[in-house]
């Protein structure tokens, strides 16, 4: 009785409730069958729902699982943000889904246990417990990828994103290896105990191949090769819930890892850091210029934005978390909002996703255009909108931190990439107007309005959240 009651189930509410609510939603899916998606898709809403009001009103800090578990402010930040952003690929997938002949109540509820996963990679406080919740985010992913069976291009993705997953899961469990060998521990808090300023050969080796591991997941440079395939081959809607979600749960276990366990070691693991994040920035921006295809524009988008994300954590300082946790949560509403707009672009009931379909759209659909070109404009970093606010933070702690010369770099990437993101306002305001689009549904719409209010007005409010943002931080740098 005294070991189920160490296990502090009590810290793992949003978690336990997901996992029944998915196992539940299972049996209710197989009961009611394909024709009824939509329950079962709001049920997962729903789920998700509860699972951010358990997140934010539990308050209590502490280790759960005998340790394997951690619950503080910096994973309920995270966990927020990953549910909210899961939440609203679900809402946006139901029409696409019934448009498309994929309505199967399997989609909502692999995005649910996806989330789990998201959750326990969150607050894992062991190499163990990371590798479980990142291998149950990753099964998801790999299915939802290739939902559609009779077309190639997701087939490809899935494939594609199933055997290079493999690979950097090999490299993240080659790398725990390492470590666990040279200090004889997994337990993040062992590990931050234990470590001092030196570190063998080994150790450091163990380190780079966990970077490596945790750099596939959120796309960085040189594990990127997945991203622009995937992204443009799987179905839209799992597009942009494998560049919100996912990427938020697996670039706040990276600050997790590096400053919580290694925090001692910042001069060794600096060095990759900053190293994948110049390298990210540059080929975000060069890559993108040339593509025709607006998804795999947004995959070397995304590839960029997790560069400027990286800033942050390779100042090695709470200024520099925190200012990565504003990034990327201006960073999961621009990119909701993008791929929102690229959900509807339709015509006649058929998927269009060329640069060049835009043209003209400000005189066809004004409101579509406008939505748009304030992502646009926000991804750019151009004031007063919200991606200007996440950069300024980001690089401010790299010139905090003595990284000018990031800083520098990544002010060019972002002039550099400035260019393709006005190439497409520049279609939509100056060519001459393709056939219009589609109407947009009430859904889409609803979401285009909640974004682009964030995007543009969210900033005047955003004192608390940004107080909100250092009090998570200071989590990972609490003695």
């Amino acid at each position: 009785m005294n070991s189920f009651i160490d296990l502090n189930l009590g810290l793992a509410r949003p978690e336990i409730f997901l996992a029944i609510a998915a196992l539940a939603l299972l049996v209710i899916g197989v009961s009611l069958g394909d024709r009824h998606t939509r329950i079962v898709a709001w049920a997962s809403v729903a789920s998700l729902v509860v699972a951010i009001v358990l997140a934010i009103t539990d308050s209590a800090d502490g280790l759960a699982f005998h340790g394997l578990f951690v619950a503080d402010d910096f994973a309920r930040f995270a966990k927020v943000l990953s549910f909210g952003a899961a939440a609203l690929a679900i809402i946006m997938s139901l029409d696409y889904a019934e448009r498309e002949g994929m309505a199967r109540f399997e989609l909502p509820l692999l995005m649910l246990l996806a989330s789990l996963g998201m959750a326990l990679m969150i607050s894992a406080n062991d190499l163990i417990s990371l590798y479980v919740g990142l291998e149950l985010q990753s099964l998801a992913l790999y299915v939802v990828a290739a939902i559609r069976r009779d077309t190639v291009k997701s087939t490809e993705a899935g494939l594609k994103y199933f055997v290079l997953g493999a690979l950097s899961s090999g490299m993240l469990l080659y790398g725990s290896s390492l470590i666990y060998g040279f200090t004889g521990s997994t337990s993040f808090s062992v590990l931050a105990a234990s470590l001092s300023g030196e570190a063998s050969l080994g150790l450091i080796v163990g380190i780079a191949f966990l970077c490596a591991g945790l750099a596939f997941k959120v796309s960085a440079v040189p594990f990127h090769m997945w991203t622009p395939d995937v992204y443009e081959g799987a179905p839209t809607p799992i597009t942009a819930f494998f560049a919100a979600a996912p990427k938020v749960a697996a670039i706040t276990l990276f600050a997790r890892v590096l400053v919580g366990p290694f925090g001692d070691l910042v001069a060794q693991w600096q060095q990759i850091i900053i190293f994948i994040s110049v390298a990210s920035m540059i080929l975000g921006a060069v890559a993108a210029i040339g593509q025709k295809n607006i998804k795999r524009l947004m995959a070397y988008s995304s590839i960029g934005n997790v560069g400027y994300a990286l800033v942050g954590l390779a100042s090695g300082t709470q200024e520099g978390v925190s200012g990565l946790l504003i990034y990327m949560s201006i960073y999961v509403v621009m990119t909701i909002g993008a791929f929102a707009v690229i959900l509807a672009m339709r015509r006649r009931g058929e998927a269009v996703e060329q640069i060049s379909d835009l043209a003209g759209l400000s005189r066809t659909q004004p409101g579509l255009a406008a939505a748009l070109a304030i992502f646009m404009f926000s991804m750019a970093g151009i004031p007063p909108f919200a991606g200007f606010f996440g950069k300024w933070f980001v690089f401010l702690a790299a010139i905090q931190a003595g990284l000018n010369v990031v800083a520098v770099i990544g002010v060019l990437a972002s002039v550099v990439s400035a260019f393709y993101y006005i190439r497409i306002i520049k279609v939509m305001f100056f060519d001459e107007p393709a056939e219009a689009f589609d109407r947009v549904t009430p859904t889409l719409r609803l979401v285009l309005i909640g974004t682009v209010f964030v995007i543009s007005f969210g900033f005047i409010a955003g004192a608390p959240f940004f107080d909100l943002s250092d009090s998570a931080a200071s989590v990972l740098f609490a003695e």
